[in-house]
């Protein structure tokens, strides 16, 4: 019966049917395409101004590949003098991602540009060089010799070959920088073509390490404490329940809070946070609770911005605030390579963007080897490093459930 339908119903019908379908698909290709831009924008913003690394090296290594392929589609548009990097897909959904010195690269999602560079004028200024003199974390200097005794060098040096090898070809590693550090020096390290030493790399989630580290700080001088609540102002009103949050449950990653970290999902909650969203506090803010705070362990990035816009929170002034990480962990450990950026709002991106050499990454993992010591001050409270520490263990003391795995019957 359906043959006799006249032709200007089945094309109204296959009409009806395609705004349907792009009402549905179109917004989620375009959060898509935004996502992408934004990507590539700010990681090869980051890889050449912060990394000092060829354009042509990012574009192969780090912007194609498996996984990455639908970043083809994309066009960048790099500006040497301003140093700045825009992306778009056919002339669509286009993002900048801009350096400053210091700062690294954010992002800009709309913000005015000439007054994001202004933010940075004049905040920091040279900071002096390392001791060439001075042997590693103290000075620049890594004396190489054979390996420490009770070390079995062959297997170690086996190791290391295996870190960097490439047995398939269709899943490579990637491996760019090793250093070993023993008994409070660097034994051995090793870098892929096109890195070296000095080289700035992405912490990725390693970066949480140092935001834990910046909290502990203010811990320490009195400004937070890990009882406090209603901690975001998303979460004081009188009755939100996300004010009962504390501070201590956001460093544990227990605080309920809603957020998708999977990254099957190109849009999950930390795809559109880290790379569409100008303000990834308060994207993760927003979030709602969905499970009674420090019941449930979930490993969430959003939590760590969210705890990045609280330490914000401490300091009267923005200039500040952008010069405590420098102030405080970078420049007391020596790590003279590194670089925490700012997303669009001001909020330091702690979750995912800090850059250092392989070097001073291992300067950050000596601090917490020695429990927040360093060479004869304290950069983080004493004893801090081990509360850290042992977040794992008290999750399991108190049997709280992961939020990825089904609970036991």
């Amino acid at each position: 019966m359906f043959l006799g339908l006249s032709r200007n119903f089945w094309f109204m019908l296959a009409l009806i049917v395609l705004v349907t379908a792009a009402g549905i698909v179109g917004p989620r290709l375009y959060r898509m395409a935004l996502l992408g831009s934004g990507y590539m924008a700010q990681l090869l913003c980051s890889g050449m101004f912060v990394s000092g690394r060829d354009y042509e090296d990012l574009m192969r290594q780090d912007l194609s590949g498996p996984g990455l392929e639908a970043l083809g589609l994309f066009t960048p548009s790099v500006d040497t003098d301003e140093k700045e990097v825009s992306a778009a897909v056919f002339g669509l959904a286009g993002q900048t991602s801009i350096y400053r010195e210091g700062l690294g690269c954010t992002l800009i999602d709309g913000r005015d540009e000439a007054e994001l560079r202004a933010e940075a004028e004049g905040l920091f200024p040279p900071a002096p060089p390392l001791d060439r003199d001075a042997e590693w974390p103290d000075g620049a200097r890594v004396t190489k010799g054979p390996w420490p005794e009770g070390v079995d060098g062959a297997a170690a040096a086996r190791a290391i070959e295996a870190i960097f090898a490439e047995p398939d070809p269709k899943r490579p590693r990637g491996s760019r920088a090793l250093v070993v550090v023993y008994r409070g020096r660097i034994v051995a390290e090793r870098y892929a073509d096109g890195f070296d030493a000095h080289t700035p790399l992405i912490g990725w989630s390693m970066s949480k390490t140092g935001t834990n580290v910046l909290v502990g700080l203010r811990v320490q001088d009195g400004a937070l404490a890990l009882d406090d609540t209603r901690l975001m102002p998303e979460w004081r009103g009188p009755d939100d329940p996300r004010g009962a949050i504390t501070l201590n449950e956001l460093m544990r990653m227990t605080s309920g809070l809603a957020f998708d970290e999977s990254y099957d999902d190109k849009l999950s909650d930390v795809s559109q946070m880290l790379f569409t969203h100008g303000d990834t506090a308060r994207f993760a803010a927003e979030k709602p609770l969905i499970h009674e705070p420090g019941t449930v362990w979930s490993y969430s990035s959003g939590t760590t911005n969210i705890l990045a816009a609280i330490v914000r929170e401490t300091f009267d002034g923005e200039r500040e605030y952008l010069r405590f990480p420098h102030d405080r962990l970078f420049a007391p450990l020596g790590m003279r390579t590194a670089t925490l950026p700012p997303d669009a709002s001001g909020t330091l991106m702690g979750s995912s963007f800090l850059y250092a050499s392989a070097r001073d990454w291992a300067r950050l993992g000596l601090l917490f080897v020695q429990d927040g010591m360093w060479r004869g001050g304290t950069a983080l409270a004493g004893g801090l490093g081990r509360v850290f520490a042992k977040a794992d263990a008290t999750i399991a003391a108190q049997r709280l459930r992961r939020a990825d795995l089904a609970q036991a019957a």
